[in-house]
C-alpha cells in the first residue's frame, strides 16, 4: 500500500519516521516551500523536508494547493491514502484523490480545540486531559468523521512543550494504527459529537499573550 505524507514541523517529521519504521511505502512527501528565516534570512527547510531528504523520499513543495501541475503530480503517485499532520488546509480537489481517503491527526480530543494551537490553548485553559484524534478530512477544518482517539492526562507540571512531546509520541502510534486499519478497511468512522461549549484553538498572536492580572492565580499560572 502506498502513502503520500503531508506535514511541516517536528511533530510531523517524527510521525513520518514512525510510518516508515512500520513498513509503509511513502511514495511522496508534501511540505511547505522553503523560506528565509532568522536574522540572516537564510533559506530554511521544514523539519519534514529535512527528514525526507535524509531518507531519499520524493518531495513536493507547492505554493498553491490547487495548482494543476501539483494536483497532477499527486495523481501520478497513485497513493492509496494521504496522511496529513500539522499542515495547510487542503482543497477538495486534493483530499479526494486517494481511493481510501485522506486522514489527519489533530493534537486534541475533537471536537474540542479545533484550530492551529490546540496544545497551547489546552494548557492556557487549565485542562486536565488532552489527546490525539485521527479523522477523515472534509471541507470544514477539523470537523471530519473520527477514526480513533487516545487520551493523555495533563499534569500540573506540564507546559506546552512537555505536552507537545507526549502527544507526539501517542500521535505517532495512533497514526500507524490508523494507517494499518484504513488500508485494511477495518475502520468505522463516526461523526464528531455536537457539543454546546466548544473551546476553539485559534492561532496565537502577540496580542493573545497579554495576561489579565485580574484572573485567579491558577488561571494566570496556566496562561
Amino acid at each position: 500500500m502506498k502513502i503520500v505524507f503531508m506535514g511541516t514541523p517536528e511533530f510531523a517529521a517524527h510521525i513520518l519516521d514512525q510510518i516508515i519504521q512500520a513498513g509503509h511505502q511513502v511514495v511522496g512527501v508534501v511540505t511547505t516551500p522553503d523560506k528565509p528565516a532568522g536574522r540572516g534570512q537564510h533559506i530554511k527547510f521544514s523539519d519534514v523536508k529535512n527528514f525526507a531528504l535524509s531518507h531519499n523520499l520524493p518531495i513536493l513543495q507547492p505554493e498553491k494547493m490547487k495548482d494543476e501541475n501539483f494536483v497532477q503530480e499527486l495523481q501520478n503517485l497513485h497513493a492509496d491514502v494521504f496522511v496529513v499532520v500539522a499542515f495547510r488546509m487542503l482543497p477538495q480537489v486534493v483530499y479526494t484523490i486517494p481511493p481510501k481517503g485522506t486522514f489527519n491527526v489533530h493534537a486534541s480530543l475533537l471536537p474540542q480545540y479545533r484550530g492551529a494551537a490546540p496544545i497551547q490553548w489546552a494548557i492556557m485553559n487549565g485542562e486536565i486531559k488532552s489527546g490525539v484524534t485521527t479523522f477523515f478530512l472534509k471541507h470544514e477544518i477539523d470537523t471530519g468523521d473520527i477514526i480513533y482517539q487516545e487520551h493523555v492526562p495533563i499534569l500540573d507540571t506540564d507546559d506546552a512543550g512537555s505536552l507537545h512531546d507526549k502527544l507526539m509520541e501517542v500521535g505517532a502510534d495512533l497514526i500507524v494504527r490508523t494507517a494499518d486499519d484504513v488500508l485494511a478497511d477495518r475502520v468505522t468512522p463516526v461523526p464528531q459529537p455536537e457539543i454546546s461549549d466548544l473551546r476553539p484553538a485559534p492561532k496565537i498572536f502577540k496580542e493573545t499573550c497579554r495576561i489579565d492580572w485580574n484572573l485567579p492565580a491558577v488561571r494566570v499560572h496556566d496562561f
